[in-house]
């Protein structure tokens, strides 16, 4: 059965974009890394939020824009979207978080499903459809943009799996292995009796 991984490259301030959606700043910190060379053929099937699949390219201006991981890696990709359009190249539009879990999972087979966007990663996570979580953090401080995650909605516990070090990044990838609600502390609420 596949494994879900949310993978992306985090600047150290915990901003996967910049401000406005800008990935330029990803261009330098694109160099060798043998963990992501190693994953790329693992992979079986991509989940893409709607906006990261519109959205900028840190590969613009060269062949290797518009393509999964600068063209190094070839597939199905299931592109979230509330108006799909006809497939075509591999890429499949679905209306909602549930079709493309089910149809990514049939065409990775025993590989990796490989979720692409922030929004679209928050939500698998609040689904508790995210296995696992591989973050390059880059040398570099955004200052804003796109988080890694927001508003979770309970505390999560992760097993760490690996951690590497390349001149571009560092990697840690992580396995989920519990979920909590999150609790509201007795002293959060304070009551004044008679009122």
């Amino acid at each position: 059965m596949a494994t879900t991984l949310y993978s992306a490259t985090m600047s150290l301030d915990g901003y996967i974009a910049g401000p406005g959606g800008d990935m330029g700043w990803l261009t330098p910190h694109l160099g060798p890394n043998p963990l992501i060379d190693e994953l790329i053929p693992r992979i079986g099937a991509l989940i893409v939020g709607n906006r990261t699949f519109g959205g900028d390219d840190p590969h613009k201006g060269t062949d290797r824009a518009g393509k999964p991981f600068g063209g190094g890696w070839d597939g199905p990709q299931f592109v979230v979207t509330h108006h799909p359009r006809p497939a075509g190249d591999g890429i499949t539009f679905v209306p909602d978080l549930p079709t493309a879990l089910r149809e990514a999972r049939a065409a990775a087979g025993d590989g990796y499903v490989n979720i692409l966007g922030a929004d679209i990663a928050r939500q698998c996570l609040h689904a508790g459809e995210v296995d696992e979580i591989l973050v390059c953090v880059a040398p570099v401080l955004l200052g804003g943009g796109t988080a890694l995650f927001t508003g979770p909605t309970a505390a999560i516990g992760m097993q760490q799996l690996h951690v590497s070090h390349t001149p571009h990044a560092v990697n840690i990838w992580m396995r989920i292995t519990s979920r909590q609600p999150h609790r509201t502390s007795p002293h959060t609420h304070i009551t004044t009796p008679g009122r």
